[in-house]
């Protein structure tokens, strides 16, 4: 088991090297195979009013005109590190880890979005709860009920969350449950937990529900395939052979052998959630990390973009790593691969 969980964190840690060589390139490659200058991007830190030789100055300060391998190690030192900045007339030290500071408000990029964490924390810790309980909770009842009304009313179900958009039931909800039934908080409010847990919770049940709705349909269909074809084997006739409650046999054999897939997906799903539910955080104005990738990209500020694309993937790798570690957990047989 030591042996596996090594192994599984060493790929981890080559993965993120990976996707940060890669989302770096991206950024600072492609424009210039496009026709961009250095001064191009120096001229988001200076604005368009400066002179050609103030901007050449402040490009050639800030390491733009060396070789992209160089620029790379220092922008991975800088994460470690720290960094200083000439921003134009100052020296700014940007502590560790260190993203930059935005071409718009000049500001250090890593203490805006530890900021905004907490926010994309709170709406995804939430609406994975429900969707996982919502989500087993009618797949097995489905997969235990087969051809029954409740299967046909569950599976309906599942089509209608998974063919309906998240801007539309979002927006819908908002529109019944906060602005005409008054019964949820509008768009836009959030208390932080520490504040008051009870305003934290009520701000964040609508978009907690239906960012579940949608997620939980999919884990509902899958749980259902699962249960069919896991109670099928002969395992599970023997079990019943032996005398085991009819709960044990559903959830102890029969339900477990069927989360492999759910936790591949769930993975995916959470991790790419605290990368970020930009539709949802846009939606419901929550100031989260979504809502900040979204606002960045629309201005075109660079650091902002590289610093949330690289936590949202170290989210997606670290969530990876850890459904690695639950398969062992889960299936012994995968300690032995």
């Amino acid at each position: 088991m030591i042996t596996y969980i090594i192994r599984r964190l060493f790929a981890a840690v080559v993965l993120l090297f990976i996707i940060s060589a890669a989302t770096f390139g991206i950024f600072y490659l492609i424009p210039r195979l496009v026709g961009a200058t250095p001064e191009t991007l120096a001229t988001r830190y200076v604005g368009r009013a400066a002179t050609p030789e103030t901007v050449h100055l402040i490009a050639e300060k800030l390491g733009f005109y060396d070789p992209l391998w160089l620029q790379y190690g220092r922008w991975v030192k800088a994460i470690f590190v720290g960094a200083d900045y000439n921003l134009g007339a100052t020296v700014e030290h940007c502590p560790a880890p260190c993203f930059g500071y935005s071409f718009i408000t000049k500001q250090p990029v890593w203490p805006e979005l530890v900021d905004r964490l907490p926010v994309t924390l709170s709406l995804a810790i939430g609406a994975a709860i429900l969707w996982l309980l919502l989500g087993l909770s009618i797949g097995t009842l489905s997969a235990l009920r087969r051809g029954s009304f409740l299967d046909r009313s569950a599976m309906t179900f599942s089509l209608a969350g998974v063919s309906m958009p998240i801007f539309f039931t979002g927006m819908v909800s908002l529109l019944v449950f906060s602005y005409t039934l008054d019964w949820t908080a509008p768009g836009g409010s959030y208390t932080p937990f520490t504040e008051s847990p009870s305003e934290w919770a009520y701000a964040l049940l609508l978009p907690w529900l239906v960012l579940a709705l949608q997620f939980s349909a999919q884990y509902a269909r899958l749980t259902r395939a699962g249960m069919l074809e896991t109670m099928g084997e002969d395992y599970i006739r023997t079990a019943r052979a032996k005398g085991l409650r009819e709960r044990d046999v559903n959830v102890k054999h029969g339900l477990r052998a069927a989360l492999t897939p759910i936790l591949t997906i769930f993975g995916l799903d959470f991790g790419l959630l605290l990368g970020g539910a930009v539709l949802t955080e846009q939606v419901f104005s929550l100031p989260g990390l979504g809502k900040y990738a979204v606002d960045a990209i629309t201005n075109n500020d660079l650091p902002k973009v590289l610093g949330v694309t690289l936590m949202a993937a170290f989210f997606v790798v670290v969530a990876n790593l850890i459904v690695d570690l639950l398969y062992a957990v889960v299936d012994p047989r995968v300690r032995l691969g």
